[in-house]
């Protein structure tokens, strides 16, 4: 093998993806699959008043999966409330993590695993392959088409004593499966949708110009770009469910 073909060689970890209508209506047997007996459930308000909580707690209770809910969750998830999750898991005995929302309570829950698993508080992850125990089984269910961290290697955490946000890179944060639901998009504000959108655009010109890119993620990166300059404007007038599916196909 030639150097030029040792430095071409990428490397790919993604979590299992079911896509479509009522994906999130899963979330129970996705547990069950795992291994899991009782999650730890991260949201926040704003998604519990949508009703999508709701949901993915009937779910776990179907499928027999008892559960706990933490929603102190704020934009920007705070090493505070990964601290708080992480106490509100170990005392509840649970064994799984299961994350509804955007960026913020995916990353709380990802956070509250690192901190679960490993037993140090969430700032000393920063950087890249810092996480040397894997986190709890997770599920995520988003419910924005704009982080992606349903799909990534990152969290983003707040340290708000220095006024700064961490990146923890880690194939050890992956989650273990998403479940993506275009309708969760219909409770979103045309603001936020147009905020979120714009977010995931954002992530794909970054991945076409990234020292990482390569054929395959230019391939997921330009048809990105081309869903939304297709749907974004539609997807604004109304929450017509293929409008949805394609702004949520891009955020992927």
């Amino acid at each position: 093998m030639t150097d030029k073909a040792v430095v071409a060689l990428r490397k790919f970890v993604a979590p299992e993806i079911v896509f479509g209508a009522n994906a999130l209506d899963l979330a129970g047997q996705a547990v069950l699959n795992l291994g899991g007996l009782k999650a730890l459930v991260v949201s926040d308000p704003g998604v519990v008043e949508a009703g999508w909580t709701a949901r993915v707690l009937a779910s776990l209770d179907a499928a027999g999966v008892e559960h706990e809910l933490f929603t102190a969750v704020t934009p920007n998830p705070r090493a505070e409330e990964v601290a708080l999750g992480a106490e509100r898991y170990r005392a509840a005995g649970c064994d799984a993590l299961v994350a509804v929302g955007g960026g913020s309570p995916m990353d709380c829950a990802k956070g509250i695993g690192i901190v679960a698993a490993n037993r140090r508080p969430v700032l000393e992850f920063e950087g890249v392959d810092e996480v040397a125990e894997p986190m709890p089984p997770m599920v995520c269910v988003p419910t924005t088409c704009g982080s992606s961290a349903d799909v990534s290697q990152f969290a983003i955490i707040s340290n708000q004593a220095e006024q700064r946000k961490i990146a923890i890179v880690s194939k050890a944060v992956v989650p273990d499966v998403s479940l993506v639901d275009p309708r969760c998009l219909s409770t979103m504000s045309r603001y936020l949708a147009a905020c979120t959108a714009l977010d995931t655009l954002t992530h794909a010109i970054e991945a076409l110009v990234s020292l990482g890119a390569s054929a395959l993620t230019n391939l997921h990166a330009m048809k990105a770009i081309g869903l939304l300059g297709q749907r974004l404007q539609e997807a604004l007038r109304g929450p017509e469910l293929t409008r949805l599916d394609d702004l949520m196909f891009a955020s992927l």
